[in-house]
Order: structure tokens, then sequence, then C-alpha cells
């Protein structure tokens, strides 16, 4: 039997963003192994008949020590299985596990969502990571980017070549899942965020035009904010800081949800202003798959999501004063003209970043590599 590994920094990422991709490998007989850090999420890989296999991932750290020993324990598991192909996602993942799954003779599928800071910032830690990028992808038989940008940043800098890269639509939005919800009219226009909470997202700017438009409009808007807080990132929201700004009146925090479907249906537009070098972000397919208008700067992953004035609009990075233009439009516009805008969204999404077509590039990459072992 063929024996695929799918490989992340967290089981909920796994679960939440490539379940579906999962289930589909199960359908064609394929025997399905996750790798991750243990968290609430592993025993749900199981309970969809993925076999699952807890290893140590320090995900936003630069300790050398603690990634050997990821290194070594990657070697560990694939010395002691007989594995087909593996499919990496996260960046210690397409790292780490790239460098020793060809000495076990496992295929090698990449999946680049995004470069965070990589090419922006030129720490120790930066252009160490790069040079790892470069050793590894010597061993990658596929490397899948999100979005064109960074395909040609990889191919400029050398750290892959051509013939084994290729484009998809993001990680895809579940069409089926994700429905055509337009919102109600009660007269309030509902901004919503999803992401985890990190200024490099643009939660500052968000919160900065939330109050200038808050002391305008008053309570026909609300902002809303979901996503996990206080997590292992230099940029990350500290939990006092996000109460300072719910306890001022200026944005509601919902916490985390794995239906984030049941707020996305509440909100008017979804919004997010990151200058984070993002791949295609996945809150922004799943809005748009709910027929929301989007408002989202003019940065790499981000722009792919929105014709600016057709679907939503688009604002400058680092911005507030071209953030509340753009919100302003919205808020300005009638219901149904936000319906309508919404509509267009949908239909963008159906046509561009339906997962199927996600799922359809894993299983016939994973055919083409099989083919040559």
């Amino acid at each position: 039997m063929v024996n695929i590994i799918i490989s992340a920094n967290t089981s909920w990422y796994l679960y939440n963003f490539r379940r579906n991709t999962i289930l589909a490998l199960l359908e064609k007989g394929y025997k399905v192994t996750a790798i991750s850090p243990k968290d609430d999420y592993s025993i749900k890989l199981e309970e969809i008949g993925a076999n699952y296999i807890d290893i140590d991932i320090d995900k936003g750290g630069t300790n050398p020590l603690k990634d050997l020993k990821t290194l070594y324990r990657f070697n560990q598991l694939y010395r002691a299985n007989s594995y087909d192909v593996v499919l990496n996602f996260t960046p210690k993942n397409n790292i780490y596990s790239a460098l020793v799954a060809k000495s076990h003779n496992i295929k090698i599928i990449n999946n680049i969502a995004g470069l965070g800071v990589l090419f922006i910032n030129e720490s120790i830690s930066s252009k160490l990571a790069r040079l790892l990028y470069k050793i590894s992808h010597k061993k990658v038989d596929k490397v899948f980017f999100q979005n064109e940008d960074d395909r040609l940043l990889f191919l400029e800098n050398k750290l892959a070549k051509e013939n084994i890269t290729d484009r998809l639509p993001g990680s895809g939005a579940d069409l089926s899942r994700f429905n055509f919800s337009p919102s109600s009219d009660d007269g309030v226009v509902r901004f919503l965020l999803i992401a985890r909470m990190l200024y490099d997202k643009g939660i500052g700017h968000y919160v900065e035009a939330a109050r200038e438009l808050r002391a305008k409009y008053g309570d026909n808007v609300e902002f809303n904010l979901l996503g996990f807080l206080d997590v292992d990132n230099p940029s990350a929201v500290s939990k006092k800081d996000m109460q300072g700004w719910v306890d001022e009146g200026i944005v509601n925090y919902l916490g985390v949800s794995d239906e984030v479907e049941k707020e996305i249906a509440k909100a008017d537009c979804m919004v997010l202003p990151s200058f984070y070098r993002e791949g295609v972000p996945k809150s922004l397919l799943e809005a748009g798959a709910m027929g929301k208008p989007i408002v989202t700067t003019d940065n790499v992953g981000c722009r792919e999501t929105v014709d600016d004035g057709v679907n939503g609009y688009l604002c400058e990075l680092r911005s507030t004063p071209s953030l509340v233009n753009a919100l302003e439009k919205i808020i300005n516009l009638s219901h149904q003209e936000r319906i309508d805008m919404g509509l267009k969204s949908r239909k963008k999404i159906e046509a561009e970043f339906d997962e199927k077509i996600v799922i359809n590039k894993y299983l016939d990459a994973i055919d083409e590599l099989l083919k040559e072992k």
C-alpha cells in the first residue's frame, strides 16, 4: 500500500486546512500518516482515518539545538517506516523533513504558504533560514507556491529549479462548507478580521481605523477580531493590549473557533490589512466563498483575492488613512450593494480558488512521483 506522510507545525493546521486533502488521499486507497506536534486536534486526525505521530517543533524559535532535535526525530521516523511521498507544509517542515526524506527514498512535495519576514529581514536567523531553504530544496521533487511573487523570488534567489515549481490557488476554499450567506440588514455594518493576532497582520491599523470610524459612525459600525491571541511570535498582540481595546469599546474579540463560518455569515465585510508576506490568506478565501466583500492590502498573496472596486477594495500597506478610506467606501454602500459585491467575491472564489483544484493538483503530483519510484 502507498504510504503518504502529511506534515506541518501544528495538528490544528493539518485538521483545519488540509482535512479534505487527507480524506481525498484516503479515498484513493493510500495510507496517510500525519506528523505534527501534539495538540487538541491530533486525535481528530486519527478520527478521520490518518495515522498520527507526534513530533516536537519549535515553531517560531531560533534555537539550533531544538531544531537539530527536530531534524533527528524526522530522520528516526523516516528510517523506521517505509514511506513513499511526504507532503510538507509550514517552514520548518519544508526544511527539516526535506533534508532527511530523500536519503530514505521518500519523494518530497513542499508547499510555500507565504514567506513571512524571511526575505524582508536581514537578521542572522533569516539569512540562515534562506541558506537552509536553498540546501533542502535541492532534494525536493515538487514545490507548490501560493502566489507568483513567491515563486519568482525563489527562482531569482536560486532556491529551487523552475521545472519543479508550480502554482496553487492558496489552500483553496471548501465551497460546500462555505456557502453564500449574505448578512441581515439591521443598520449596522459589521467588519471582521480573522487571523493570528499579529501586528504584522495589520491588527494595529485595524484598531486605529476602528477607533476613527467608531467616533464618526458610532454604533452603526462594528469591528470584530477572531483568531489566536498572545501567540509565540515577536509580532504577537498581547492579551493586555487586546483587553485595552475591548474595554475602550472600539473592537470585539471573539476568541477562536472551529466554526468560523458562523462568524463570517454575520459579517458585512472581511478585512485583512496585512503587511506580512502572505501565501493566500485562508480567511479571505473563505469569506469570499461566503459572499463577503473584502478589504485587504495591495500586498503579496492578499491582492490575489480582490479585483479592486469589483468584489472589494485594496488599500496601501501600513497606512491607516488608506484603510479608513476603503472601509468607509464599504460603509457608504447600501446593504444590497454590499451583497452584490459579495456575490462577485463568491464567483471569483468559485472560478479561481476552489479547494478541489488544490487537491487534484496534489493527487496528480503524487501520481507522477510514484511513477518515478
